[in-house]
């Protein structure tokens, strides 16, 4: 047999699999469809192929909920929505369970100027959530060999001054360094007419001598900068700005259309405003060029998405995905702790609570991943509010959580 005929067979045999792979897929989708009222996360993906290391596509086998289940959980969460929001509200919410979403609110609007009304296409600045994408991103380069999570951050940015922070530091908030939203206030540091960018951040850190609050690794911190400066590891490890980085790794392979990292350069006059609780616009300001640790814009259909893969069975080597959701802040005791890029609430019934929120400018966020009950829960608002933070309250009816919330963006 010669070398042609082997070719054409081994191609042949590799898009017959990937017809099968379509037609089932396709089939799955089909038959979820079919139950009444039932919205399911998506499951065709693109075939994707690149040098750039990137999320899986997961390949979820849905579990149907009981239409007993599915009518008790949706009314309660109806409930849930009209007695925390007023239709003086802006919001997206959304909540799912096995990737089947059971209830979703679009309100408001996402710019009163024009009255532009939030849909469920509408992306949202997510603030502080950013970090959890962003998380995500650094752990594909470690789960692709491209860095260590231990490696000091200075083998990788040779300007950065800290010699004893690791990647790792700056993902659990353990690094010491200070916030730049603070120390480019401090007078001779930086001219707040001008834009700050990432790159300015760490070339502020050496050129200015900004002081670690305490050594690394010492005690946790919550600290903007680390995000910033795990940014431009990204773009640096993978050879390209951060935006089309996190297009590439993430937003593509998972289908998240309505996703983007802000331009500040370019978006500024595309993307949903932001309000204060009395309709009045935030404007722009100086630090709303940097990104990672914020400027994030989505959706809380694509954050299903997201969350449905980092959850799946293909997310990471499985050793690693643990060291996620670790508890990295153990000098004080308490149930409130930090991993990887998510906060999490470790319970002394033994069960554990991931989320993050996040709130920049009038835009506030909150992200529950319920890992055991898979469920995710979304809520997205443009005009401030800390109603988004409620959302924690949901997980009691799914779950053993014994939750005590208050309004606030921990």
């Amino acid at each position: 047999m010669n070398f042609d005929l082997i070719y054409l067979q081994v191609l042949f045999s590799y898009m017959t699999k990937i017809k099968m792979y379509l037609y089932i897929c396709s089939l799955l989708t089909f038959l979820i469809g079919c139950k009444k009222d039932v919205q399911v996360a998506e499951l065709q993906y693109p075939i994707y192929n690149d040098t750039i290391p990137h999320i899986k596509p997961f390949l979820s086998e849905i579990e149907p909920i009981d239409d007993i289940e599915f009518a008790n959980s949706k009314n309660h969460l109806i409930n849930f929505a009209s007695k925390n929001w007023s239709e003086k509200n802006n919001v997206s919410f959304l909540v799912a369970k096995n990737g089947q979403i059971i209830y979703e609110n679009y309100q408001g609007f996402s710019n009163y100027e024009n009255k532009s009304q939030i849909t469920a296409e509408t992306p949202i600045h997510i603030a502080s959530v950013s970090k959890v994408i962003t998380a995500t991103a650094i752990m594909i380069l470690v789960d692709a060999g491209r860095i260590l999570l231990d490696q000091k951050v200075n083998s990788i940015l040779q300007s950065f001054p800290y010699a004893d922070v690791s990647v790792r530091d700056l993902l659990s908030h353990r690094s010491g360094i200070r916030n730049y939203a603070y120390f480019t206030e401090e007078k001779g540091v930086w001219n707040r007419k001008k834009i700050l960018k990432n790159i300015d951040i760490l070339n502020l850190l050496g050129s200015k001598k900004i002081r670690q609050d305490c050594p690394a690794n010492r005690r946790f911190t919550y600290c903007n900068t680390n995000y910033a400066i795990l940014a431009l590891i990204v773009e640096k490890k993978v050879g390209t700005d951060f935006k089309t980085a996190i297009q590439k790794m993430i937003f593509e392979p998972l289908g998240m259309k309505n996703s983007f990292v802000f331009d500040e350069a370019n978006d500024k006059k595309n993307v949903s405003r932001s309000y204060k609780a009395t309709n009045v616009e935030v404007g722009f300001d100086y630090l709303d060029a940097v990104y990672g640790d914020k400027n994030i814009y989505s959706t809380p259909r694509d954050l299903l998405r997201f969350d449905l893969a980092r959850n799946s069975s293909g997310f990471l080597a499985p050793e690693l995905r643990k060291q996620i959701y670790q508890a990295y802040s153990n000098e004080k005791k308490g149930t409130k702790n930090y991993g990887l890029g998510i906060r999490m609430i470790n319970f002394e019934n033994g069960q554990n609570f991931y989320f993050h929120n996040g709130w920049w400018h009038g835009n506030t966020s909150s992200y529950i991943s319920l890992q055991k009950e898979k469920v995710t829960i979304i809520a997205l608002s443009n005009k401030y509010t800390t109603l988004n933070y409620r959302a924690k309250n949901l997980a009691k009816y799914f779950g053993n959580y014994p939750i005590v919330v208050k309004d606030s963006v921990e």
